[in-house]
């Protein structure tokens, strides 16, 4: 399966660049964060597509064996123990980052095994508010 395309905003790619340069590179979900950072394709938020999943979108997907999930992908301090809100640096978290409805990756989940993700429905995102520097 070919890696889809990602699209961010300026304000993600930064806040997330500074994120990074505040961990240790051995911190978990480090490495992952920092390869899609560098794939990624950025734009202005006001340029950012109304599919796309950005910080703080909630979205809908799907995995490969059928099961449907709707979170949040938030930053690591807002990550909540109910399940609501994951954080970017979990493996799910930074799958989702900048893919677009309709699309699939093929990515590792939490205990290793390989599933393919596919988000079905950005409900939220804040560029699509007008919130382009919350």
């Amino acid at each position: 399966m070919k890696t889809p395309d990602i699209t961010l905003s300026t304000t993600d790619f930064d806040r997330l660049d500074n994120l990074l340069a505040s961990l240790s590179q051995d911190t978990v979900g480090y490495d992952t964060l920092s390869q899609e950072l560098q794939r990624a394709i950025i734009v202005p938020p006001q340029q950012l597509p109304a599919d796309v999943v950005s910080m703080n979108s909630t979205v809908r997907f799907s995995l490969a064996n059928g099961k449907s999930s709707t979170l949040t992908l938030v930053y690591p301090k807002d990550a909540d123990p109910s399940g609501d809100k994951i954080s970017i640096l979990a493996p799910v978290g930074s799958a989702l980052l900048g893919l677009k409805c309709g699309d699939s990756i093929n990515w590792p989940l939490p205990g290793g095994e390989m599933s393919v993700i596919t988000v079905d429905e950005v409900i939220y995102q804040p560029e699509r508010a007008g919130a382009y520097h919350r």
